[in-house]
């Protein structure tokens, strides 16, 4: 009788899980013919896939993914704040884009940034929802509140997506965004998602590596990273990643996306740079994908190498996705910035950073609540 429970069990858990994939809304579209057609224009398009500019690959077997479930399971210390994290609320009548003399930008946690320039508001990779995962069940749920929740946001002028992944690409954000967003900006394929949760065909532009588009006086241009793609279980590499540059009228900015360390970062340094602000990831790694996400003294030397006078860490803050400590990734990344000599920006998620300022946050506001868990601990 055991048997035939755990075997009862085990098929209605399949049957759910082949319904959710097939009539989940959160997995997204697949391009058409006509679209598929564009991608093979594209050098980083072959046989179906996108790839890197140099081989990158994970490389683990079956027992290393049972490995990586076990300690999962097992979790790390610290893995999240104990407390609520400092967030500086934004209300809606704060956020009024300022004359074209100033840049402003706001860290949402994560990836998630908004950037006020020209007169014009900005998102990149709006993950504004409450887990990033095709469920709230299948993922780690955010650290506290947002600064600000995108319903309460005013219109947007544009959105920038980096790749398709499930804590930069969120159904529930598209859905909340989508009428009050003038246009997407968004990698080779990723629109298809974004057309089949009903975003206006017209207000999609995609953009492949070198591409560049002018919206008013700023230009934007899709530029290498070195990542990967999917939101389902067999659509690996089916839509291009990418990093982002942002010329305004008084900044140079570039957004990393999600990167393992390359050679694009020098190449990109060279061809664009001096650069004023590089928001760069740094968290959620490992040694074991060390090729798809950076740790914390690449992500230092790759500022080195993008020649950009500042750098701001991101993809961290929000989630925890990796097998580090929540804090990890900052204190790392900030001991490595003061040895090279690199400036850091370490605002609290929705101070403003006010870019044509002489002062910037450099406050190390995490080290308060790591002296509280500690206190709570003993």
């Amino acid at each position: 009788m055991t048997v035939y429970i755990i075997l009862g069990l085990l098929a209605a858990f399949f049957l759910f899980g082949t319904i959710f994939l097939n009539l989940s809304p959160v997995f997204g579209g697949k391009p058409s013919q006509a679209q598929i057609q564009k991608y093979l224009q594209s050098n980083q398009y072959n046989d179906g896939q996108f790839a890197n500019q140099i081989p990158t690959a994970m490389n683990l077997g079956f027992g290393d993914y049972i490995r990586l479930l076990v300690e999962y399971m097992r979790g790390v210390p610290d893995s999240e704040p104990e407390v609520p994290l400092p967030i500086e609320p934004i209300k809606p009548h704060d956020i009024e884009p300022p004359s074209s003399s100033i840049d402003r930008i706001y860290w949402l946690g994560h990836s998630a940034i908004m950037l006020e320039t020209d007169g014009k508001t900005i998102l990149v990779d709006p993950m504004m929802g409450p887990s990033p995962a095709p469920h709230p069940w299948l993922g780690s749920s955010r650290y506290g509140s947002l600064p600000i929740e995108a319903e309460a946001l005013p219109p947007v002028d544009i959105i920038l997506i980096s790749h398709d992944h499930y804590d930069h690409l969120d159904y529930g954000s598209i859905q909340k965004l989508k009428k009050k967003t003038r246009g997407f900006y968004v990698p080779l394929g990723v629109g298809a998602h974004l057309a089949a949760w009903g975003v206006d065909p017209a207000k999609i532009h995609e953009l492949d590596w070198g591409n560049s588009a002018q919206f008013g006086e700023i230009q934007l241009i899709c530029a290498p990273a070195r990542h990967f793609s999917g939101r389902a279980l067999l659509d690996r590499d089916r839509t291009l990643w990418c990093s982002w540059i942002l010329e305004t009228p008084n900044n140079k900015l570039y957004f990393s996306g999600d990167s393992g360390y390359g050679p694009h970062f020098k190449d990109i340094g060279k061809q664009y740079g001096p650069f004023d602000l590089a928001m760069l990831e740094c968290g959620q790694y490992d040694l074991r994908w060390e090729a798809i996400h950076m740790i914390p003294e690449q992500t230092v030397q790759a500022a080195l190498d993008l020649n950009t006078k500042r750098m701001m860490p991101i993809h961290w803050g929000a989630f925890t996705l990796s097998l580090h400590s929540w804090t990890d990734p900052v204190e790392r990344v900030t001991k490595e910035a003061q040895r090279l000599g690199v400036d850091l920006v370490t605002p609290k998620i929705g101070e403003a950073v006010n870019l044509s300022s002489d002062h910037f946050p450099h406050s190390r506001w995490w080290e308060r609540l790591m002296s509280v868990n500690l206190q709570i601990h003993q």
